[in-house]
């Protein structure tokens, strides 16, 4: 074998070995690019889903307050009208995945679901319990709260 061909072989070495690095560099910038566009993708459909949510807080945020209008109404009225559309509004909210906060009085405090509006001294009750419900909170099913149920606590003298 001459100094030529021991050249050319060489020279074919270094190719392949640049070859095969540069098949390597690829394969790792396209791994990264990979797992950038799922970062994405993930990314994304976490800000359409809480974009989602927050559209559907403000609604519904909105709308409690007519909500409970039309309960006080059907509580003073036995107009069936009303109590068609109270039903056909309260599906809706249940539709959309809002539930009410159930709280019953005589029931311990919560600071999670419930807000203290007042409280009433008395050495009868318990402390710290639930004395009266003033307003019914909300809740995205078993989720965040929408609004915490607005009540009356028993403090002790």
């Amino acid at each position: 074998m001459d100094n030529t061909e021991k050249v050319k072989k060489q020279k074919s070495k270094v190719v392949i070995d640049a070859s095969v690095l540069e098949i390597e560099n690829l394969k790792t910038q396209l791994a990264r690019a990979l797992a950038d566009y799922d970062n994405l993708r993930k990314r994304t459909e976490r800000e359409k889903d809480e974009g989602k949510y927050l559209s559907k807080l403000l609604v519904v945020s909105r709308f409690l307050p007519v909500f409970d209008m039309f309960e006080d109404a059907q509580k003073h009225t036995n107009d069936m009208g009303l109590g068609i559309a109270l039903k056909v509004l309260q599906d809706t909210l249940k539709d959309e995945g809002i539930e009410e906060i159930k709280v019953k009085e005589g029931e311990s405090f919560n600071h999670e679901t419930h807000e203290a509006i007042d409280t009433i001294v008395t050495n009868e009750k318990e402390d710290g319990t639930i004395a009266e419900i003033a307003l019914k909170g909300y809740r995205f099913s078993n989720g965040p709260v929408l609004r915490h149920a607005k009540v009356k606590v028993y403090k002790a003298e």
